[in-house]
Formats: structure tokens, sequence, C-alpha cells
């Protein structure tokens, strides 16, 4: 994305200014915009005084006498400390990016699409759904975000002002508004619940290259061999959410269980704009009760693997009503999205709680019939049926004309694949009359997302946590909870569609009748639970979420003859099994073990590939050695690890030789995601399989044995070029790299600016199975880069809250000139924390710094 089009005047004027006194103008521009975090400021809109304490990490602590104090100064803080960050994610939820790097041809068809699903009417429907309380909280977080932007000029706020300015892009300040807030909600619910292109990319994969080789390619989920969420144990799913309770219903027939649960798998994600994409976009948590702890206290842990970006995702912030009283009950800490009031992970006085991705099926594709003779109506329940149709305009920063497009919608929701934009000759295609698909996705009804997230911050019990989430209707977490009474427990929340008979959601849909489309949603007391496990832990790491029993069990609930699958898109199941190995190995449990788990490396699909590589006839003396050196690996992704590097070296040629040569007829690459790796070990018992036989070769057909001494070959050769002849010097590290690029700068093309807002690359462990998760993309020109991660982690001692830990991955501010810029790299990457300070007295005696926040102004 090269979001500046005029590089040789920004370096001219760069030039000039260094030049002829521009040392100041510098150091306004990179120093302005640091926010004053200690002595006193009068603020006008609070009601009494606020306390921000900040640590030496840049984390404060917010003490207020009233919630709407907390949430104004919590408001303030966020928009001190990350206001650019802010204001990129409203832009990208109003489609609305290129008002802030001018007109770009690559950011065009990206404005256009968020335009055309409707993210803003989306959240403005939300804002007309809340309950007042919300609405409340909400505006006075947006009171307090503007009482810090609207009475400073943009380069007091962001560098990013200044240098875009250079360009002749103008952003002016707009008030911050709840609205901003929720559609920064439509984001996450986007990036995180988004799967409506799989169903084109399968429907091409099997139009291209048939039914056997789809199967062979995207197997289903392993039940039985890897560890659902819910576990058999924990069904039926009562009143009581007991785990020793019995499986009562009756099951049906094992192959009706199969044919419902087909073809999941390694297909592309669909278009996600800020939190990343690929299978590694997921997460770890897991709790243990106190049967399996040192201490008798649970022990919780999370680490959503979320896009490397820079700065950091998550915002860690203490929110403190003083005193805590009936009026005043908020009392909570943990982690925020810079956009939003609250705390969206963390532990309040009584229970703590963290959350996956589940990765629910949420959206679906429904092809459209448009009547021939008016392209605003469609067929449905065989009558033409009315569009509606609204004009979206596209403004740029740069003063290029507006561009207006009419998006048409359905009641099933938008037709997306209208106004195709054409990036060489920049034009817009219309409507789109040939193939058009509508898409219905759950987030598109009115919400009340935050509504569930001001009540799990409040929660005190189990009862009170899980009436909060009944509000959580996207995008679908799996949260886990302990609370100080010892309890420990599991909820799947959100809206879950239930689909006709017939209707699978893996494939654009021919329905054009009411009998066909959705029947409304699962049941909240029908979605899955599990509290206090006899086993004393639960673990998820964006598996399956329950065993194929639950779905008779639904079934018998609800009614046969209706599809209740949640999903078919799981992550292969490598993280929630070592997990949940780890956890199995110790009864005692600590925060150190807790730790050595979130850092645990091992690439497991390597161990299950290693007998066939064993097993290889190998003639070339120097290949066989360096096989066999290559197989005393311990399977861990340490960064220094030699073997390692060879291995994923290995890994990356095999990919491509085995998958590329087919896969090229859709226009795809093998990228070694987790699923991919675990086809590879299926497929090595499989050795004539056709995926082994290279089509680019004539007068031969390959065998697994063929393809993996190739592989071999090749990753020795390129372990050399690229590592050296002495394989002792070799590391991963090397070649697996963290960088931590900021936007819209950070992708400029431009040495200078890059250099000032990215930070890395640095050496990295892990790798997208490893319960590490650092992922990677063979597929890319830099196929080791990081590109998903944990992007925070942490580990509460539930009931000595002040012991726990936790850090993310650069730092707390999103100005590249504060120290607290990039802090917090270094100890990410090699699994180091900071207290996550609990206590007044805790934040009181590690205070760096203290801003008392006055009425008036």
């Amino acid at each position: 994305m090269k979001v500046l089009g005029r590089v040789l005047l920004i370096v001219l004027l760069i030039l000039v200014l260094l030049v002829i006194g521009g040392v100041v103008y510098a150091l306004d521009l990179t120093r302005g915009p640091l926010p004053q975090t200690s002595g006193e400021l009068r603020v006008p809109g609070l009601q009494d005084r606020v306390e921000i304490i900040r640590d030496a990490n840049g984390v404060p602590h917010i003490y207020a006498s009233n919630l709407h104090d907390l949430f104004f100064a919590q408001g303030f803080t966020q928009a001190q400390d990350r206001w650019w960050q802010m204001e990129f994610f409203r832009r990208t939820g109003n489609g609305q990016i290129q008002q802030l790097t001018g007109k770009t041809e690559s950011l065009m068809g990206t404005d256009i699409f968020i335009r055309t699903v409707g993210w803003r009417r989306a959240a403005e429907r939300d804002v007309a759904n809340y309950d007042g309380e919300t609405m409340i909280h909400l505006q006075e977080f947006s009171d307090g975000v503007n009482a810090y932007i609207m009475n400073r000029v943009p380069g007091d706020l962001a560098f990013e002002y200044g240098v875009l300015g250079l360009t002749g892009v103008n952003i002016p300040i707009e008030p911050w508004t709840p609205a901003d807030t929720l559609v920064w909600a439509k984001v996450m619910q986007w990036d995180l619940g988004g799967n409506y292109d799989n169903e084109e990319y399968r429907q091409s994969f099997i139009d291209q290259l048939g039914q056997d080789m789809f199967n062979d390619f995207f197997p289903g989920w392993p039940f039985g061999d890897k560890p659902t969420i819910v576990r058999e144990e924990d069904l039926p799913i009562t009143a009581e959410s007991a785990s020793a309770g019995k499986l009562t219903t009756a099951s049906a027939p094992e192959p009706t269980r199969e044919d419902r649960i087909v073809a999941a798998g390694s297909i592309p994600l669909g278009t996600n704009f800020i939190l990343g994409d690929g299978e590694g976009l997921g997460s770890n948590n897991w709790v243990v009760s106190g049967s399996r702890t040192a201490s008798g206290r649970p022990l919780l842990a999370n680490d959503p693997h979320l896009g490397i970006q820079m700065p950091s995702i998550w915002y860690e912030i203490g929110l403190h009503c003083q005193p805590v009283s009936d009026a005043c009950p908020m009392d909570v800490t943990g982690f925020a999205f810079s956009p939003s009031p609250a705390v969206i992970i963390g532990h309040n006085t009584n229970i703590a709680w963290g959350v996956t991705n589940v990765g629910p099926d949420t959206q679906d594709l429904y092809r459209i019939q448009v009547n021939p003779d008016n392209e605003l109506q469609y067929r449905w329940n065989g009558e033409w049926r009315d569009m509606t149709v609204r004009d979206e305009t596209i403004n740029f920063g740069d003063g290029a004309a507006p561009v207006t497009i009419r998006v048409r919608e359905t009641h099933l929701g938008p037709i997306i694949n209208d106004n195709a934009y054409d990036r060489e000759t920049g034009a817009i295609s219309g409507f789109n009359n040939d193939d058009p698909v509508a898409l219905r996705w759950t987030a598109l009804d009115p919400g009340t997302l935050f509504e569930a997230v001001f009540r799990v911050d409040l929660a005190t019990n189990w009862e009170e946590f899980r009436d909060a989430l009944r509000l959580w209707d996207s995008p679908s977490q799996n949260f886990i909870y302990a609370d100080i009474e010892g309890n420990i427990g599991y909820q799947t929340p959100s809206n879950m569609p239930i689909r006709a008979e017939g209707e699978s959601g893996l494939v654009p849909s021919d329905c054009a009748e009411d009998a066909c489309t959705w029947q409304g949603y699962i049941p909240f007391d029908d979605l899955p639970r599990i509290f206090n496990p006899e086993r004393g832990y639960i673990a998820t790491a964006n598996q399956a979420v329950v065993p194929l029993q639950y779905y008779d069990q639904v079934a018998d609930e609800l009614g046969a003859g209706k599809n209740y699958i949640i999903s078919q898109e799981w992550a292969v199941g490598y993280r929630g099994q070592r997990i949940s190995e780890l956890l199995e190995a110790s009864s005692e449990h600590t925060i150190e073990s807790f730790r050595a788990i979130q850092g645990d490396n091992k690439l497991i699909p390597a161990e299950e590939l290693a007998p066939a590589l064993a097993a290889l006839e190998i003639d070339d003396q120097t290949l066989a050695e360096a096989r066999d050196w290559m197989l005393e690996w311990d399977y861990q992704l340490h960064m220094s690890s030699a073997r390692a590097a060879l291995w994923m070296l290995f890994y990356r040629r095999l990919v491509a030789d085995t998958f590329d040569d087919q896969l090229a007829a859709i226009d795809d690459r093998g990228n070694g995601n987790p699923w991919q790796l675990y086809v590879l070990a299926r497929l090595a018992n499989d050795p004539e399989n056709v995926w082994w036989d290279d089509i680019t070769t004539s007068g031969a057909t390959e065998t697994a044995n063929d393809i993996l001494r190739r592989a071999l070959q090749e990753a020795l050769g390129d372990a050399r070029t690229q590592l050296g002849e002495d394989r002792n010097a070799w590391n991963w590290g090397a070649l697996h790299t963290a960088t931590f690029v900021s936007n819209p700068l950070g992708l400029s093309g431009i040495d200078l600016i890059e250099n000032l807002v990215n930070r890395g690359p640095v050496a990295d462990s892990g790798g997208g199975p490893a319960v590490n998760a650092t992922s990677w993309s063979f597929s890319r020109s830099d196929p080791f880069d990081t590109r998903s991660l944990p992007s925070m982690r942490m580990i509460v001692d539930v009931g000595a809250f002040e012991n726990s830990l936790s850090i993310h991955t650069t730092g707390q501010s999103g100005h590249p000139f504060s120290p607290h810029y990039a802090d917090m790299i270094d100890r990410w990457r090699t699994i180091e924390y900071h207290p996550q300070l609990w206590t007044r007295e805790q934040v009181q005696s590690a205070a760096a710094e203290t801003l008392t926040l006055v009425p008036g102004g």
C-alpha cells in the first residue's frame, strides 16, 4: 500500500526544513504530540478530581469518585496515548481510509467494500438499540476523548498529521461519538467472524480440482484425535452446567453426524483489515482450578493471536472507583481497545476472564436473481421484491474529486459484488446483474455488544457473568472464567444461525425463499458451556468447540431437520492438544509453569511427519546425513535453534512442491498454515495420492518419497545460501522475524518515514501451530516473517490478584518518539512480563507519573 504519492516532494521538504533551521520544526513535529502525564490539568466536563497514576511501563490506573468521571478520564487518557490509532480505526470502520491517505488505488476497493457492507450504518442502528445506561457510558467516554482532541491542533495530537500534511492531505479533527466506538466494534466483528469468501473459494476449488482432491486438502476436523473444548464428559448442557452428567440424548447414526461435518480446513479467510488474517488469527486461553495449582487457587491465562501492528492493538489500563460503592461499582484492570471504554479482558475484585475466537459461521452468501426488466428488484418467494438503494460518497484527504457509488440492498443484506474497482483504469463497474450475491451477516442485525462489556466488568459471580454474556451478540468468543470462590467455567455466547435443512453455509446458496434461509439463532442456554469440570481445567485454542454428540442434544432440544452446526472452520487442534498435555502433566501449576506454557514452541506437525522422513531412502550421503541431523531436533521452534531453521526451510519447500502445481488452477499457493502441515502428515501415509504428483513434469508420476527428497535437497541448498555453510551457526530467528508496522506511514515506501514509525525486524521464536503462535505465510515474498502473534499475554492469580503478570507487544504509547512506544517488544518476544498492578498500594508504590485532572478550564 503506497499511501504517499508525492515521494520527491516529501523528501525535498524535509531536507529543506532541516537545512534552513528545521530543528525547531522537527522538535515540534516529533515532540509536540507527547501528552502531559504529570502535574495538574483543568478539564471542562469533569464533576470531581480524577487521579491518573502511570507506572514505569506507562500503564495508567485511573481513580475517580463517580462513573461519569471514570469513563470520561478513560477516553481522555486513551486519546492522549493512542489518538492516531483511534482515528485510523474510526476511518477504517467508516470506509474513509482515503480521507487519511489521499486518493490511493490500492485502497479504493477497500473503502468501496466497507461502504457497501455498511459498517457505519450498522453501528448507527446499534446506537438506537442500546439501553440508556450503556449509551450514557459511551457518551461519557466520547466526552473525555473530545475534551482532549477538540482544543488541540492536529500536529499536537499525532506526528502523522504533520507528515501527511506535507503531502497535501488535510485531515480535520472531528468530534468522537458513541457511533465511532460502535463502528470499531463492527471492525472487530468482521475481522473475527468474517468467512463469506471462503464459500466462493470452496466452490472454485471443487469446480477446478474436483471433490476428491478437495476432500484430501480439506479433511474433516480430527474428532477423537485432538481435544475439543467441551468434552464428551461435559455433556449434556444442563441448567446446572455441571460436567458430571452423562450423555443421555439418543445419538444419530455416526455417518449422519459425519455428513453434517465436512471440509473444515485452511481456506483463506475474508478481507480482514485491522486484526490480521490467516489461520494463525486465533488465541489461547486456559484456566485451572485449585486442585491443579500449588496455591490451591485458580490460575487463568490468555494470549489472543492477532495481526502484527504498531502500536499494539491492546491498551492496558486500570479503572477504579474510589471508593467502590453501589453508585460507583467499577474496580477492574486488564486490556482495552483504544476506541472503546471499559476493559475487554482482565479481572475485577471477584472474577477473572479471558477470550479466544470461536470462529462461528455467521456469514452466508445468497445468489440473487435480478429482474431483467428492473435491476432494482430480485426474485423472492416466487415474486419480484424491491431492493433499497443508497448512495455512498467517498471523499479524499488530498482534495481529489469525490466518487459516489450506489449500493443495492436486499432483505438479506447488501449485494457485495456491485461496484467492482479496476485499478488499471480507475473505473467502477456499477451494478452487477450477471452473478450478484447478497451477504447475510449476524452483525448487521442491531447489537448489544458493549452492554455486555460493561456488565462483564461488573459481574461478581458465574450467574452474573453468564447473564452479561447473553448480550454478547458478536463476535463469538470462547470465554473462560474463574472466581475467588474457586470456581472455573466456560461459555460460548453470541448469535449462532440455525440453517434450514440442506443449507450447509459452506458454499453460496441458491435459496430464494423464506423456507431455506436462517431459521433464527440457537438459544443462549443451549450454547456450549462448562462449569467446574472434574478434570480441573478448561483449555481453548480455536479448536472445535464441541464433540459431535452436542449436535444430537441440540436437535433433540430444538427439533430435528435443521442445521445447528456452529462452524466447520476450526484451528486444526495442535495448540489445544499441546496445552492440554502440559496442563495434565502437573497438579502443582504455578505462574511460572503457565509462563512456560505460553512460551512453548513445540511444532507437533513436524513430530507427526518425522516417521515418514526417517524411513525415506536417500542415496546421497550428504543429504542423508543432513536428514539424520535434522531429525535429532526436539521440535521446539526456539529462535536460537539451528535444526528448527532447516526444518522450516524444508517445510516451505515441501508445501510448495506438494501443493502449488495443482493450486495454480485456482490462482492460489500453499501458505504453510497449520492445516496444510496437518494434511502433509496425513498424505505421507498415502504415498501415491494424486497430490504428490507434480503435474508440471512429463513422463513421470511422483510419489511422496520423490517430493520429500526433492524438498529436503532444496531446503539444504536454501540453508547454505541464506544462513551459511556452518550449520551450527544457523538459527530460526535469522529467518523468523517480527516487524511492527504503523498505519499508514509505515507502508509509505519511504525508508526515512518508515524507520521513524516502524520497529524491527527482531528475531522471534515460535510458529503458527505452536502455543507461542507467531504465524507465517509461505506464499508471501518474505515467507517466514511474523504475520500474526500473541498480541498480549496475561496470567491471573485469582484470589491473589496482586501476583498477576501481563505484557503486550509494543508499548502503551502510539507516539513514535515516546519512551513507551516500543519498550515492551524485547520482553514480549522473550516471554517476559511486568506485574499487572492491582491494589492501590501496589499502584502507588510503582508510580512513575501522576496526573490529576480537575474540573474547570
